[in-house]
C-alpha cells in the first residue's frame, strides 16, 4: 500500500511529482533549501505531515554547506534557513512543528562539533520520515476499527501515501480496512480548484485496487441524500485546541451536509497536526493561492482575464461541532474536544 513519496537519495530529498500526476510519475532530486521552498509552494510535495518532512530536509540542505567555524555562527545561518523556509506554506503546522523540532536538536547538540551537529539535523529529518510512516500504520489501526465492513466511503482532496511518508491518514484507515478484509468503497471530491481527489486519490486507490467513483464537489449533498455514503473521512492541515480544524477548501461543506444528513464526519491526522496554541479556527492563517488556479486549467482559460476578481483560499475551517471524532497515531479523540485534546498533549 505504501507510497514512496519522500525519500533520502544519494545526498538529495527525491519526491514524487505530484504536479504531474496521473498522467506521469516522475521523481525530483531536490538539492538545496531554494529548491525544497519551490517544491512545496508549487504543491509538487504537499498534504501537511509530507510538508514537514520536506521542511526538515529542506532545512538541512540550507545549513550542509555552511561553513560557520561555531555554534553562534551556524545558528545564524539555521535561524535564516528557517525563517526561508516558513513562508512557504502559511496554513499546515506540521512545517512549522518540523522546523521546530529541528531547532530543539540543533539547541541540545550545540557542543557536538559543527560537521556532527549537520549529522545529527540529517538523522533526525530521517527520524521524522520513520516516524511518520508508523504514525500512519497506527492511525489506520485505530481508525479502521471505525469502518464497517461494506461501507462507502466519501473523501475530499488527497490525505493518501502521497500526502505523508507514504501510508496515508484519512486514506490510511481505508487501505487498514482493505487489509483487514473488509469490503471499502470510496468516493472521491473531485477537489477543485486543483483536483486533489481526481487526480491523486482516485489515482492511489486504483493502483491499489480499492473501488473507487470520482464525484464532482457540488455533489456530495445529493449522494448523501441517496444514502449513498456511510462516512466522511477527511485529514487536516491544523487543528486547534477546541477541534476547530483547516482543511482543503470545500472540508467545511462536507460537515455541514454530513450533520445535516447525519453521517459520521471522521477527521485523521497526526498529533503533530495540532496546534494547541490556537483557541479556535479564528486564530488559523488560511493560505490565498494565485488567481490563475481559479481561472485557468493549463493553457485553457475558464473565466476572463479582466474585470474579475478571484477568491481562492486554500483552506476553509470546520467548527468542531460538526467532528463526530479525531482519529490519531495515539487513539480516537471524541467530544467533549477541548477536554480530550487538552488530554492527548
Amino acid at each position: 500500500m505504501p507510497v514512496n513519496t519522500i525519500a533520502w537519495k544519494q545526498g538529495a530529498c527525491r519526491i514524487i511529482d505530484q504536479t504531474l500526476l496521473p498522467d506521469k510519475l516522475k521523481y525530483l532530486k531536490i538539492r538545496t533549501h531554494g529548491e525544497m521552498w519551490r517544491a512545496i509552494r508549487l504543491l509538487q510535495i504537499r498534504g501537511a505531515p509530507a510538508i514537514g518532512i520536506a521542511a526538515a530536509y529542506g532545512l538541512y540542505l540550507g545549513i550542509r554547506r555552511s561553513k560557520a567555524p561555531d555554534y553562534p555562527s551556524f545558528k545564524k545561518d539555521f535561524d535564516r534557513t528557517v525563517q526561508y523556509l516558513q513562508t512557504s506554506r502559511p496554513t499546515a503546522i506540521n512545517l512549522f512543528w518540523a522546523l521546530d523540532r529541528m531547532g530543539r536538536v540543533a539547541k541540545e547538540n550545540q557542543s557536538l562539533p559543527i560537521r556532527l551537529l549537520k549529522n545529527r539535523l540529517l538523522e533526525e529529518a530521517h527520524r521524522m520520515l520513520a516516524d511518520d510512516l508508523l504514525a500512519g500504520q497506527a492511525l489506520g489501526d485505530a481508525g479502521q476499527e471505525l469502518v464497517p465492513d461494506g461501507a462507502s466511503i466519501l473523501t475530499h482532496c488527497n490525505a493518501g501515501g502521497l500526502a505523508t511518508s507514504g501510508y496515508g491518514t484519512a486514506l490510511g484507515i481505508i487501505y487498514r480496512a482493505v487489509e483487514k478484509g473488509k469490503r471499502i468503497s470510496v468516493y472521491a471530491d473531485e477537489t477543485r480548484p486543483l483536483f486533489q481527489g481526481a487526480r491523486l486519490t482516485s489515482w492511489e486507490l486504483a493502483q491499489n485496487n480499492i473501488p473507487v467513483t470520482i464525484i464532482c464537489d457540488n455533489m456530495a449533498g445529493y449522494l448523501m441524500a441517496l444514502g449513498k455514503i456511510d462516512l466522511v473521512l477527511v485529514g487536516a492541515d491544523r487543528i486547534t485546541a477546541s477541534g476547530d480544524f483547516a482543511n482543503k477548501i470545500g472540508t467545511y461543506s462536507l460537515g455541514v451536509l454530513a450533520h445535516a444528513h447525519k453521517i459520521p464526519f471522521y477527521v485523521a491526522a497526526p498529533l503533530s497536526s495540532f496546534d494547541i496554541r490556537l483557541k479556535s479556527g479564528r486564530e488559523i492563517p488560511i493560505e490565498q493561492r494565485p488567481a490563475e488556479e481559479i481561472t485557468r486549467i493549463g493553457p485553457i482559460r475558464l473565466a476572463p482575464g479582466k474585470g474579475v476578481e478571484v477568491f481562492n483560499p486554500a483552506f476553509d475551517v470546520t467548527p468542531h461541532h460538526y467532528v463526530t471524532a479525531f482519529i490519531t497515531e495515539q487513539g480516537v479523540i471524541k467530544p467533549p474536544f477541548k477536554i480530550n485534546i487538552k488530554s492527548r498533549f
